[in-house]
């Protein structure tokens, strides 16, 4: 099943109670997902471990989970990146309480190195985080490498798909906000957005294709790539939506969705779900 999530609660959320009104709130919106921000720290409640699970299974809410921002795949320090393995693992048992399987995780920095010195940091890193989960009895926690939205950062989309062959069990995290920012506005047309797909299925087969984890937000990008989140209200900057939703819809995907627009993640969710529906019909 298609999902469709804001990353985190929209400024229109106010002051309900969370988790008790979240269902409320994003049915009335129409969307059934829902993505747990920890990007500053797996900060969760116990009143949110003990709620939040059965109010997504019995409202039809998929949940996913976004690991500490702070997590640095490519460090060159190895205690950054050993580090970065407790990281992974205390955020995949926070998904594992509140019974999400997959979890966003960034993708690191190329710093002083060579893209391919930082990839094969990035790579020894991630292979010991599934180890990490595998031990700790965790296998059904699925990592998800996010393309990343600067030029100097690992995370194009060929680096994600080659991060997500260590084991079969990753999804890529394709965040075309960042891949249209990262190539200055290279996203303009359903081509575009086709190329894309073709390349995670080429290399990663359609089933993983099919369940892969998308963020999507309009964001402002100078040289450097990505600047800052906006909302569906921006006519200045990509991506533009509608194309993707339609090759969504003609190749009969079911990704997870997560809208990051800058406060209004909700609403334009619930817009991208409209487009998705009435195309699809």
């Amino acid at each position: 099943m298609i999902s469709f999530a804001p990353g985190g609660n929209s400024d229109s959320f106010g002051k309900r109670k969370f988790p008790e009104q979240l269902p409320e709130y994003l049915l009335s919106m129409g969307l059934n997902g829902y993505e747990v921000e920890c990007g500053r720290g797996v900060r969760i409640s116990e009143k949110t471990y003990e709620l939040l699970p059965k109010l997504a299974a019995d409202n039809g809410i998929y949940l996913t989970l976004h690991a500490q921002y702070f997590i640095s795949l490519s460090s060159e320090k190895e205690e950054t990146r050993l580090k970065s393995v407790d990281y992974i693992l205390e955020s995949a048992q926070a998904a594992h309480r509140l019974g999400i399987r997959k979890i966003v995780v960034h993708s690191g920095s190329c710093a002083k190195m060579t893209r391919a010195e930082a990839l094969a940091l990035a790579k020894d890193t991630l292979t010991r985080s599934q180890k990490a989960l595998d031990e700790a009895g965790l296998p059904e926690i699925i990592i998800c490498p996010e393309t990343m939205g600067k030029i100097n950062q690992l995370g194009t989309l060929s680096e994600v798909i080659e991060l997500c062959g260590i084991d079969e069990r990753f999804l890529p995290c394709v965040d075309f906000g960042h891949l249209n920012a990262r190539t200055l506005g290279g996203i303009k047309s359903e081509a575009d957005y086709a190329a894309i797909l073709d390349e995670i299925e080429n290399k990663l087969g359609y089933e993983r294709l099919k369940h892969f984890h998308v963020h999507f937000s309009k964001i402002m990008f100078t040289d450097g790539g990505e600047k800052k989140h906006l909302t569906f209200e921006d006519n200045e900057y990509g991506p533009q939506y509608e194309p993707l939703m339609e090759q969504f819809a003609k190749r009969g995907l079911e990704p997870s969705i997560v809208c990051e627009s800058d406060g209004t993640q909700a609403e334009d969710a619930a817009e991208m779900k409209r487009y998705y529906e009435g195309f699809a019909k």
